[in-house]
């Protein structure tokens, strides 16, 4: 029988050194990055008692969560599948601030499956959290950031899905709809489902007027969107203009701040409806049907930690960041070329190996008795003596 010791389960993969060389410097980068717009760096536990971990998350978050029992407490605890609740936890219960906080943070999180975002289970998740406003300017703060990570990232023809969950959130209120009537729909929604939904709106007691801007809202997608949505949801009641109102505010800023950035809206997109009071926005990249950046706004959601705060954030997964530039490039990006040297305890050679190193170059030392030399260890150069001096040549 084949021995099959080394299989990793679906969807869990690992990063061999080449690509983890990039994605480390790439981690550097963008810790930087977010440093520079006063972002703080904060790491939460990869395991937390499951009420806490999953508390005003929604349903969503709960069937990714992979549960198991505190042998110490007895109480169910919870792999992170998602870092920012954990920030917000912090944001709430630790830091207690009445000016706005930014947070940034890194570390791998792990679903029971795998997730439009990467298509893998244990993504090493990336993203900004900023607290305490409630305002566009935060939103497209988020957003700048966002480009910025994809663009340091190398990521190209990158184009922006927006929306915005509370319009179907005011329909659905509009319209009087129970939780398994507004659960339904939304299915549908996300499916543009065009039969399903009529058949659904038909059985639903509801307004007419309501029943017309329902089917419609599928339909709200493009470049002009907004402007039909206009006539659409003429009959909307005040909080969903006000989020039609916002949407539209939202893309003027983007205008303003990333007027090169091809913005599509989709006033049926929902991603994130449990978790997500506000703006909605993903970033798509032509080779790749999956979403590679998402965000959006959470507001409140620090209320069962004490705190009630709005809240706007983003999110993305490292590892596709770096596999998704270097499909936009054509090329991986090639480690640093390494010296090879020779095994010896001659002073005069190991100065010289400090000295390369210091300089910040890789140097490999070969070891007594080991097959194969510099080519063998993927080094592009050797350091020999000539002369009686170590010079480094090529292979």
């Amino acid at each position: 029988m084949q021995n099959e010791s080394w299989i990793l389960p679906d969807g869990i993969d690992e990063v061999l050194p080449r690509e983890a060389a990039v994605i480390e410097r790439k981690r550097r980068e963008l810790l930087d990055l977010y440093a520079s717009w006063g972002y703080e760096f904060i790491i939460p536990p990869f395991v937390e008692f499951l009420d806490s971990l999953l508390t005003g998350t929604g349903s969503d978050l709960d069937l990714k969560t992979f549960k198991l029992t505190d042998q110490m407490s007895g109480r169910m605890m919870g792999v992170r599948a998602d870092i920012t609740p954990q920030a917000a936890r912090i944001d709430a219960h630790h830091l207690c601030c009445d000016a706005p906080t930014r947070l940034c943070y890194l570390g791998t999180v792990l679903h029971t499956r795998s997730d439009g975002l990467a298509g893998t289970r244990s993504p090493l998740q990336i993203g900004a959290e900023l607290y305490g406003h409630r305002g566009v300017e935060s939103d497209i703060e988020i957003l700048r950031l966002m480009m910025q990570t994809l663009e340091k990232a190398g990521v190209r023809d990158v184009y922006l899905d927006l929306g915005h969950v509370g319009i179907f959130k005011g329909l659905a209120r509009q319209a009087e709809l129970n939780p398994e009537q507004e659960s339904a729909l939304f299915d549908a929604l996300q499916r543009k489902a065009a039969p399903e939904i009529e058949q659904l709106l038909h059985s639903f007691d509801i307004d007419s007027s309501l029943t017309s801007m329902f089917s419609q809202l599928a339909e709200l997608s493009g470049d002009d969107a907004l402007e039909r949505a206009e006539d659409v949801l003429a009959g909307a009641a005040a909080h969903v203009k006000q989020a039609l109102a916002y949407l539209r505010e939202m893309a003027e800023q983007i205008k303003v701040w990333l007027p090169d950035l091809p913005v599509h809206f989709d006033l049926a997109e929902l991603r994130g409806y449990h978790f997500h009071t506000g703006v909605v926005f993903a970033a798509f990249v032509p080779e790749n049907g999956k979403e590679i950046a998402r965000g959006g706004r959470y507001d409140d959601i620090g209320k069962v930690f004490g705190r009630s705060r709005p809240a706007t954030g983003f999110s993305t997964d490292l590892k596709t960041l770096i596999r998704a530039a270097a499909l936009s490039s054509g090329e991986s990006e090639a480690a640093s070329p390494a010296i090879f040297a020779p095994w010896s305890n001659e002073t005069t050679q190991q100065g010289r190996i400090e000295q390369l190193r210091r300089e910040g170059r890789r140097v490999i030392c070969g070891l007594p008795g080991q097959e194969g030399g510099a080519t063998e260890m993927g080094c592009g150069e050797e350091l020999v003596t000539r002369d009686g001096e170590w010079q480094v040549i090529s292979v």
